[in-house]
């Protein structure tokens, strides 16, 4: 497997991930496209847009995130197996991430719910309901 211009760290992870899900290199069909957008001259003048299809799954992947060919390569790829791995059904990163926050929303709501609940209950409040209850019977 060709290495990215990205860490060796990121590289090999990338080649975990590949093989924990079983995309190999060979299915794969690679394009170079001219990309568009922000990046100025050297954009629109060569072809750092990478078009990525993964021929089992039929799964396309375009990506001109980045100037530069070689990393546009190693974003394609993650895309792609960001694909893969939500068509299979497991939970992606994103998943977990989306929950976490779901989850901490949640404990904040109840947190303060609870901390309003209490202070509705405190004695200073029920003096002040039990003086408008005797209003309310004197008009």
């Amino acid at each position: 497997m060709t290495t990215f211009a990205v860490s060796e760290e990121k590289n090999r992870w990338l080649r975990q991930k590949m093989d924990l899900l079983g995309v190999r290199e060979e299915d794969l069909d690679e394009q170079f496209i001219r990309s568009s957008g922000k990046g100025g001259q050297h954009v629109n003048k060569t072809s750092t847009c990478v078009y990525l299809r993964h021929r089992p799954t039929g799964i396309e992947v375009k990506c001109m995130a980045e100037r530069s060919q070689s990393l546009n390569r190693f974003l394609a790829r993650r895309q792609l197996l960001e694909k893969i791995e939500s068509a299979t059904g497991k939970p992606t990163s994103a998943d977990l991430k989306r929950d976490r926050a779901r989850k901490q929303k949640a404990r904040r709501k109840k947190r303060a719910m609870d901390k309003y609940a209490a202070r509705s209950d405190s004695p200073g409040e029920e003096q002040a309901q039990g003086n408008e209850d005797i209003e309310d019977v004197e008009g």
